[in-house]
């Protein structure tokens, strides 16, 4: 697979179509299996014990997922979340976390592929999603 968007044209798309999401989230790579997104963490994301929370693993686990899908197929913004399930491995400290997207298959109606999300403090896992997007049908 050949990335058809840069880094550049998903920032663009991100701050066109989800403005309120675009603060949040920086695509830091685009390669030919996927794409890293480094997500900007805050109190607002932290749960108690002060570690970050699941929602906010899953959120960045689906940007990431988003954008690499976005990458290869280009600026399909109703491309949509059919599946994803997460495991959670450790708990990680409050900082930036950066998720690795890796598209696995990508077909004319579904891309299936995982995230790997890592503390900019560690470059252990603390979670891995499993996630498939559906592509809307090409308009004749």
């Amino acid at each position: 697979m050949k990335p058809v968007m840069t880094i550049e044209q998903l920032h663009d798309l991100m701050m066109r179509e989800f403005p309120q999401m675009a603060k949040n989230f920086d695509v830091t790579e685009v390669r030919d299996d996927g794409a890293t997104v480094r997500m900007f963490i805050d109190n607002s994301h932290l749960r108690p014990g002060g570690t970050v929370s699941g929602p906010t693993m899953f959120a960045l686990a689906d940007c990431a997922f988003y954008m690499a899908t976005l990458a290869m197929i280009g600026p399909e913004a109703l491309t949509v979340t059919t599946s994803c399930s997460i495991d959670f491995m450790r708990k990680p400290r409050p900082g930036d976390l950066v998720g690795d997207a890796r598209i696995l298959k990508l077909g004319k109606a579904l891309v299936v592929g995982d995230v790997m999300i890592h503390s900019i403090h560690d470059h252990n896992p603390v979670a891995r999603a499993s996630v498939t997007y559906s592509i809307p049908p090409k308009r004749e």
